[in-house]
Formats: C-alpha cells, structure tokens, sequence
C-alpha cells in the first residue's frame, strides 16, 4: 500500500478534502479521505499539492505532434489540405509514431493520463502501450465518393484486425469515419454498423466549421467545390451535421462528437436524447476560427461533454487544465455571463466528463476506492496560496505547471516533474521531424 499525501484532494464525485490521503494498493484506489483515517502504507508526502484523478483528453491527434505551429493563420480547408499534403510528403510511420509518444510525454506532464486518439497511420496504439498510459485509439477512415464504400470498408476491417493484437487492458481500438465531408454518407453508415457489430466505440468530426454546414445545408462552399473538381457529385442533404447522424441511424452507434461548435437547439435536444458524448476543443476552435461551442446548453440538456486539445496541429499545447480554464472564459464571453462555466464544471469536464465520453468511467475520471489508480498531483505555488481558498480554482490556476506526480493504475509515470523512463533520443527524432516539415514548408513558398 502506497499513501500520497497531499494539502488538498479533490475527488470530483464528492467534496474536496483537506490534509487528504488516497492510498494505492497495486493497481487500484484502496482509500479516499483525510489523512488520519488513512490506512498503514508506505508513506509519500506532495506537501501543499492538490491531488486530482489523471485527467483525460477526450481528443487528440498525437501522430501530428510535429506539427506543432506548423500552419498559422490558414482557412480551415487550406488548412486541412496543407496539413494531409505535408504528412504524406514528409512523414512516415516512424516519425509519427515518435510524434505520438513526445505528445503523450508532453501530456503526462500536463496531469493527463487518458486519451481519445484519431488516427489515420494506426500507429498511435504502439505509442500509447510503450508510453504506459491509458486510451482508445479510433482507426480513421475516409472516403467522400459512392465507390469508395466498399475498398475503404475492406482497409478500415483490415486495419482493425491487424491493431487487435495490441490492445491491452490500458488500450483499446476504435472506429473514427472522419467527418461528413470526406466520408460519403454509405460509407458512414456502414463503419458506424461494423463498428457496433465488432463492440468498438465511434467518434466522427462534426459541426465544426461553416465550410462543414454550407457543405451539408447548401451543397456549396470549399469542401463541394474541392469535391465537384475531383469528379464527385454534391447534394444538398441535411439541415445540420447531426440531423444527418439521426436521419441515417448512425447515432445508435452513440459517437463521440468531435466539436459541436455548430448546433442549435435541436441538435442539441437530438443529442441529448441519442446519448451521443461531445468531445469540447476550445483553444483549436478558437484558433482555426470556428467560434464557440454552446458548451452551457449542452450541459443543460443532460449531454456528457470532455474536454480535448485537439492536435498540436491546431493548438500549441498539451494542456489540460489550460483548456479548462479557457473553456469558462469562452462560455462567459459567449453569453455575456461571468461564471457561466463555472471552475467546478470546468475541472469535472477535464476528468470525469472526459471519462464519460470516452465509455471509462467505471474505471478513471474520478478518485474512488475501487476505480484505478490514475492520479495527477500538481504543486501550488506559495505566491498563489489564497487561491486555496477554492481548490477547485486553485486547481486550474495551476495551468502550465508541470505535474509532479502521475500514476497510471498505480504505475507511476510522472515523478518530480519528469516522465520517468523517457526515450533519451525521443526529443531529438521529434525535432528532426519538425524541422523536416519547417523546411517542406518553406520549400512551398520558395516557388
């Protein structure tokens, strides 16, 4: 039995704790509570810390980490071209697979112990397993023309069967049709079946972008355009993103929702009542110029909403906490409101929500006994020692500072700030990688 101590803990599911112990027998949670109530263990003292469950990225793209400032400043369908053209001319498996692994160090620094991976290249779930941390890997499949159904359903099943071997009981595998406008809707129907017949979870890109909503609503925009110029027929077809998943039956399957910045009030009703998680990216949507998820209505309607980074393609950093506390900023400058997020919700949407939609709840998202010992504890600054007056705003405040403890069911990953057992040349790979894509890019504006 292993004993951490800390100044503050905060369980999420119950209030938080002062002079807290949560105590670690092997892999799982034995004890909650404060510290004289502890159980005999070998004692570990964080001092004034605040100990929170490991916090989980509901998504991210951690093959495209070397993309980190590659494409500033770019309309989201340039952007996404530009983004598909680079990895295809200069990354490889490798080097994607090294991206991923520098992500998830970058991450478990951060506190975040769980992620919800989409992936195209499949090699996420090697990094996940050599890294030691939790997640679900969601195998992409694209394909926008009627005659691609059938190939790219063939390759998704073949992909799966050929990653099933790597799953362990810390990673899994799921299905990811990418997004409306580069799956045809057969396409999207039949990975949503198959992926429910073979038991894996879903995730679909949806209602990020007014490209995404002309595309669907009016038939027009840059993605028909993109389209009708490789030979593909476009039709007006839904009122929005997730009126289409209710029209073709595709929300039975209960995806995660990537994004959702683009609903009203009946998609939001719609996916209340499907159960469909959202997955909420704050700092990418702001970047890439989507606007603001109606993260309030959502919540209010009874949806599970996470919290993710996105990819370091369209966020700059691995931040968790930061992310949350972004969040309550963008809801109160939405609806005019101060506290309209408020930290509490915030910090739960970074744990337990995250878990929610990503199906692991029973096992992280929260510190109880019982439930895996993922934890994340982060120091407080004495500069910053009124804000534990609220430890749940003392928590986000902590945004940007290095973790100093991280446990993955009880297996620490985190130790005084540093990963333990880290890849000495990771860092270097990495940045070979980046600065291939640097010059690749400034071959481009050279001609």
């Amino acid at each position: 039995m292993i004993n951490y101590h800390a100044g503050w803990a905060l369980p999420i599911t119950s209030p938080p704790i002062r002079h807290a112990t949560v105590s670690v027998d092997g892999a799982c949670i034995a004890y909650v509570g404060p510290r004289l109530g502890a159980p005999p263990g070998e004692d570990r003292d964080l001092g004034d810390a605040i100990l929170l469950p490991g916090l989980v990225n509901a998504h991210t793209h951690l093959e495209l980490t070397a993309m980190r400032g590659l494409l500033p400043g770019m309309p989201f369908v340039s952007w996404i071209r530009r983004l598909t053209q680079a990895r295809s001319a200069v990354l490889t498996d490798a080097s994607m697979r090294d991206a991923a692994a520098w992500g998830i160090a970058e991450g478990l620094t951060a506190g975040i112990t769980t992620y919800g991976d989409t992936c195209a290249s499949g090699v996420v779930v090697e990094a996940l397993r050599s890294m030691g941390v939790r997640g679900i890997m969601f195998q992409e499949v694209f394909g926008p023309a009627p005659e691609q159904r059938e190939p790219a359903l063939a390759s998704l099943r073949s992909r799966i069967d050929a990653l099933r071997p790597l799953e362990t009981d810390l990673v899994h595998l799921g299905v990811s049709p990418h997004a409306p406008y580069t799956v045809h809707e057969d396409l999207l129907v039949d990975a949503a079946a198959y992926a429910v017949g073979a038991g894996l979870p879903v995730a679909i890109h949806l209602a990020e972008s007014d490209a995404e909503m002309a595309f669907l609503r009016e038939g027009e925009g840059p993605f028909a355009d993109g389209l009708r110029a490789r030979g593909i027929s476009v039709v007006r077809r839904a009122h929005s993103p997730v009126h289409l998943l209710v029209e073709l039956g595709v929300v039975l399957a209960r995806p995660l929702l990537i994004h959702c910045v683009h609903v009203d009030e009946t998609d939001i009703a719609f996916i209340a009542e499907h159960g469909c998680p959202v997955a909420h990216c704050p700092a990418s949507n702001a970047i890439l110029g989507h606007g603001i998820a109606p993260v309030r209505e959502l919540l209010d309607a009874g949806a599970v909403v996470g919290l993710g980074s996105d990819s370091m393609a369209s966020n700059d950093r691995m931040d968790l906490l930061g992310e949350a506390r972004f969040a309550t900023w963008c809801q109160a400058a939405r609806l005019h409101r101060p506290g309209a997020l408020s930290d509490t919700e915030a910090l739960t949407l970074a744990t337990l929500g995250g878990a929610r939609a990503l199906g692991l709840e029973r096992r992280v998202g929260s510190l109880e006994p019982g439930k895996d010992a993922d934890l994340a504890a982060f120091g407080i600054p004495a500069a910053q020692a009124t804000a534990l007056a609220d430890p749940w705003t003392a928590a986000l405040a902590a945004a940007g500072t290095p973790a100093m403890l991280v446990t993955v069911a009880g297996r620490e990953r985190v130790r005084d700030g540093q990963v333990v057992d880290l890849d000495a040349g990771l860092a270097a790979r990495v940045g070979a990688s980046a600065e291939a894509l640097a010059a690749w890019r400034r071959s481009l504006a050279s001609h």
